[in-house]
């Protein structure tokens, strides 16, 4: 066996109604004046507010920043920092998607040491101290709450990640209740792209490991038993633990075996035409899976058990196909778009999507099977 590194949050705590304990975990850490970060959606359907009600009642005095949006840019970045740097804030805390996840991150980063935002780019780019940093997911799919990444919208089509161990929470709060209230397509969004972080994870070829491999399959054995119940019964609280803890345990397993070609190519379909990440990923998942399979079938194999409810019999391609089949039935059970097509994607655009894929070099290195231009071609085409 290779050796190997096992990164992780500091804390976890699972439970629904987890939440409102924020202030304990405030306390364990000499928070008393956290920045709260969240989305103007989440602050309407009031979600937010008895989180808030919470904490204050414990005598803290939470500043509340809820402009984040979707595909966070820089600008929402350094106005959440200068919030929380002119109320003198000692502390950082999401409750929120992955948008408001990685919103705290770099906040937490920002207003802990003296970088610039434009220095933190890149892979262990972070050379300072943080500042103490909850995260609360209300999505079941990023596992944002336990990676050690952050991405932020740099351009009109352009992305970059800000990825060190720093930027691992103190403290991941799941309390599915929180997520009860998810709309079905976010639910089954979400979802997927949780379930590919797994399948990706477990066939990463950098940094695969028995964790990572264990955590994987843990994820796609909740993910995949619950995903359906989740999307068509939201308030089935039993299915949103499942799915809350399967995403969080998927993202411990990426965050240490990192993923691959089906985010590589997903990202430039976000970048473009603004489709929601577990969307987009879900999008090319069948196709990369159907690229990778030569290089990949006997771990796609080991995973067909957990995914497929039918047992799965005959060798290892066969297996894959249905692994391939299960998930495609996955896809159309909870709703989503099955093509890049009925997605809204322009078909004289495959070309600039796979030139923009193919600069997603730092996710390509990790796929079981090469990529190329003309292979990132194919793939979108195969999923058109």
């Amino acid at each position: 066996m290779q050796g190997f590194e096992f990164n992780t949050v500091g804390r976890l705590v699972n439970g629904s109604g987890s939440a409102l304990e924020l202030a304990t975990e405030c306390r364990k850490l000499g928070v008393l004046k956290p920045l709260l970060v969240t989305d103007p959606g989440l602050v309407t359907i009031g979600l937010v507010q008895p989180v808030l009600a919470a904490m204050e009642r414990e005598d803290l005095t939470p500043v509340v920043f809820d402009q984040v949006r979707e595909d966070p840019p820089e600008a929402v970045v350094l106005a959440a920092t200068e919030l929380g740097r002119s109320h003198h804030i000692d502390g950082v805390i999401a409750v929120g998607g992955g948008s408001s996840m990685d919103v705290a991150k770099v906040v937490a980063v920002l207003l802990g040491g003296r970088q610039q935002l434009s220095e933190l780019y890149g892979v262990g780019m972070v050379n300072g101290a943080r500042l103490p940093l909850i995260l609360v997911p209300t999505t079941a799919g990023t596992g944002s709450e336990v990676t050690p990444v952050a991405v932020i919208t740099t351009g009109e089509t352009t992305k970059a990640g800000v990825s060190s161990p720093v930027l691992l929470p103190d403290v991941a709060v799941l309390d599915a209740a929180l997520t009860l209230g998810l709309p079905p397509a976010v639910t089954a969004m979400t979802g997927v792209d949780a379930m590919v972080h797994a399948i990706e994870a477990y066939t990463s070829r950098h940094q695969k490991n028995p964790i990572s491999d264990h955590l994987a399959r843990q994820a796609l054995v909740l993910l995949s038993s619950n995903i359906r119940t989740a999307v068509h019964e939201g308030n089935n609280l039993e299915a949103r633990e499942n799915m809350l803890l399967g995403a969080c345990l998927a993202g411990q397993a990426f965050a240490n075996a990192p993923v691959a070609a089906v985010h590589a190519l997903a990202y430039p379909l976000g970048g473009h035409y603004h489709i929601p990440h577990g969307l987009s990923n879900s999008l090319v998942l069948p196709a990369v899976l159907e690229f990778n399979a030569p290089e990949a079938c006997e771990l796609y194999a080991q995973l067909a058990d957990l995914v497929v409810a039918e047992p799965v019999t005959g060798s290892a391609q066969a297996k894959t196909q249905a692994l391939i089949a299960g998930l495609r039935q996955i896809i159309d059970d909870v709703s989503l778009p099955a093509t890049l097509q009925l997605a809204g994607v322009d078909a004289g655009d495959m070309e600039m999507l796979a030139e923009d894929a193919m600069l997603q070099q730092r996710l390509l290195v990790n796929n079981p099977r090469d990529v190329s231009y003309d292979d990132a071609l194919a793939i979108y085409r195969a999923a058109y």
